[in-house]
């Protein structure tokens, strides 16, 4: 098997599979009647050898052209959301040649009309596919389900809403990840102290990446008899004020002045930890979430004590390629496809960000 794998041919799978070459040739291009006990045969060979048809060759024969809309929220270009539009670059310029062409719609992600309003322009041009971040889950359910009455095939970055009919995922286990969290925060000494739980205000529901996390945080609580031992403080920021941020938790550590241990289920820990050094609260544990610039600073200077991090560019960059394996050249696709869950430090951080893979 391995010394043909290489230079593999239709002839040779069909003596590896037991049938004839025609029969090979219409399981690759999927046409014709094959019997169900042939295509079990040469499905299993192609397994078994890794076979990857000539997609450049299948889809230049094609004349369609197929527009891909990326619905995810607008963002400045030091924001964890920039690590996915450069990810849909990645895609966008490998997959040109296949037809492919992308195009980026933006919402403010605390503010759910703005969702609803740039869904529906998707809606009205209908496109072949959607890339969907969904943080409202209400509005991405009513999206989706007009998704699926026009038959337009859909997939999620960041997280996902399981009981809907989408194509793929690639993400964390949203809810994996805040056990995780707990974890890291509550083993090591803070199980008796007050915890707090910073969140940023919206119009509309939590999003629904950080209720997943939210969920994972409070089970490992649960889990661990740790309820009635610990006193959660929950603090809303805002997105766009951080004096007030900051006048906000000196009440906070005014009434409470046993905190040690806070975390935020965003990507914008550093807001936090840029408020606790000018508050002087250096022994307060941080946990917090992505490989931002500045939350990679703070990671360094020891005032966040671990980051959890997902792997954006890939989720993005997958997420593409998998749309085009299943609509373009009829591959079956796993559906969810979850990313490590990597546990960054500073003593690990460099080797992390300087490995390339």
């Amino acid at each position: 098997m391995k010394e043909i794998k290489s230079k593999i041919r239709i002839k040779d799978i069909a003596v590896l599979a037991g049938v004839s070459e025609g029969t090979v040739d219409r399981v690759l291009h999927q046409r014709g009647d094959v019997s169900a006990k042939s295509l079990e045969a040469v499905n299993k060979v192609l397994e078994e050898i890794n076979y990857m048809p000539n997609l450049m060759a299948r889809s230049l024969a094609s004349k369609k052209h197929y527009r891909f809309v990326c619905l995810f929220p607008a963002h400045q270009p030091t924001d964890y959301w920039q690590s996915i539009n450069d990810g849909f670059n990645m895609a966008a310029d490998e997959f040109l040649h296949h037809n492919v062409q992308i195009e980026k719609k933006y919402f403010n992600q605390f503010d759910a009309q703005t969702f609803i309003a740039t869904s529906n322009e998707i809606l009205e041009t209908k496109p072949d596919a959607v890339f969907i971040a969904p943080i409202f889950r209400n509005e991405t359910l009513q999206f989706t389900s007009k998704l699926v009455e026009l038959q337009i095939p859909f997939s999620y970055i960041d997280s996902m809403i399981e009981e809907t009919d989408f194509v793929t995922y690639y993400g964390q286990h949203s809810f994996q990840s805040g056990y995780i969290a707990a974890k890291l925060l509550l083993h090591s000494g803070c199980a008796n102290n007050k915890i707090l739980i910073i969140r940023t205000q919206r119009k509309g529901a939590m999003s629904n990446q950080t209720l997943n996390r939210n969920s994972g945080f409070m089970q490992y609580i649960n889990d661990n008899g740790l309820a009635e031992k610990l006193e959660l403080i929950n603090v809303e920021f805002k997105d766009d004020d951080e004096m007030a941020n900051l006048e906000v938790l000196r009440e906070v550590f005014a009434t409470h002045t046993t905190i040690k241990a806070a975390i935020t289920f965003n990507s914008k820990a550093y807001r936090l930890a840029m408020h606790l050094e000018t508050l002087k609260k250096l022994d307060v544990q941080l946990i917090g979430y992505d490989l931002l610039e500045q939350n990679v600073d703070y990671l360094k200077k020891g005032m966040i004590a671990y980051l959890i991090a997902q792997r954006p560019e890939k989720q993005a960059y997958c997420t593409v390629r998998d749309m085009c394996k299943e609509l373009i050249f009829k591959q079956k696709v796993s559906t969810i496809n979850y990313v490590p869950i990597d546990v960054l430090m500073k003593e690990n951080i460099d080797y992390y960000s300087r490995f390339k893979e």
